[in-house]
């Protein structure tokens, strides 16, 4: 992938998690109010046809693993592993934090190793559509 894939991709990461903002703005949010937020923002008319696996692996005190299955209009969410996921996010439960406030920088996290994609990138950035 070309660097600048790589760059939308970051972006896209980074911009998915925006309707979680309003519960990460308190610094001592947890991933887990983080994904319950992003519930309200599903749009499934953009998942028409799309079939995706999104894995979420977070350390830390407050972290460990959650999923989204997307699936043709539809999605589930839970925590713990999902199979075969089309895209891993790997970071800390802090970072995840920052990174839906807007506090930690995609592109930043991503460039200093803080965050890790790991997978499709075209579903990466998927997300942001999905979840906007």
């Amino acid at each position: 992938m070309s660097s600048a894939g790589r760059h939308i991709c970051i972006i896209a990461v980074a911009m998915c998690v925006g309707a979680a903002v309003a519960v990460a703005d308190n610094v001592d949010s947890t991933p887990q109010q983080v994904f319950d937020s992003m519930r309200d923002s599903f749009q499934p008319a953009k998942t028409k046809g799309v079939h995706a696996r999104y894995q979420w692996d977070l350390s830390g005190p407050n972290g460990g693993q959650w999923w989204i299955d997307v699936n043709d209009g539809n999605y589930k969410m839970g925590k713990g592993k999902i199979d075969n996921p089309s895209v891993t996010f790997v970071t800390s439960d802090k970072d995840w934090v920052a990174l839906s406030n807007g506090t930690l920088g995609g592109k930043w996290a991503y460039f200093t190793g803080r965050l890790k994609i790991r997978g499709s990138q075209s579903v990466a950035r998927k997300l942001d559509e999905i979840f906007p």
